[in-house]
């Protein structure tokens, strides 16, 4: 079982740590009471997405053989108007890049990632219409 703890510390700040050890600052924007010194929780949850598919699409490259040199993943969420205000459409866009690196290849690991293997995707599936792109740029 994972775990987590969130302790206050002022204001809203609060400092997330994980079950492995690891530390965050979460905090809010100014004009809400926050003093901006840290990640907000709904930027948390898309740097998360985006990490999950991004290890997957990086374990099947390696996998496959792929010389890939960098993997930029880009994730924009836009959320409803109205509270509590959850992401309604979520866009993540790969950037690949290596030496020779194969459209197929990127093609099938995206859609593993997306459709088989990252669990924060899954969790997110029909809240949030999440839709994916790629670009390769060869080095």
């Amino acid at each position: 079982m994972l775990q987590a703890k969130v302790k206050w510390i002022e204001g809203l700040q609060f400092v997330g740590e994980s079950g492995t050890g690891h530390a965050i600052v979460i905090d809010s924007d100014t004009d809400v009471g926050g003093k901006n010194t840290g990640m907000r929780p709904m930027e948390l949850l898309l740097i998360g997405l985006g990490g999950c598919s991004g290890m997957d699409v990086a374990s099947v490259l390696q996998k496959k053989k792929q010389q890939i040199t960098g993997i930029d993943i880009n994730v924009k969420g836009e959320k409803a108007d109205t509270y509590p205000k959850k992401f309604t459409n979520i866009d993540i866009e790969f950037i690949i890049s290596g030496k020779d690196i194969s459209e197929d290849a990127v093609k099938k690991a995206i859609e593993l990632s997306m459709e088989k293997y990252c669990s924060v995707k899954a969790t997110l599936e029909g809240v949030a219409k999440i839709n994916f792109s790629y670009k390769i740029v060869n080095v």
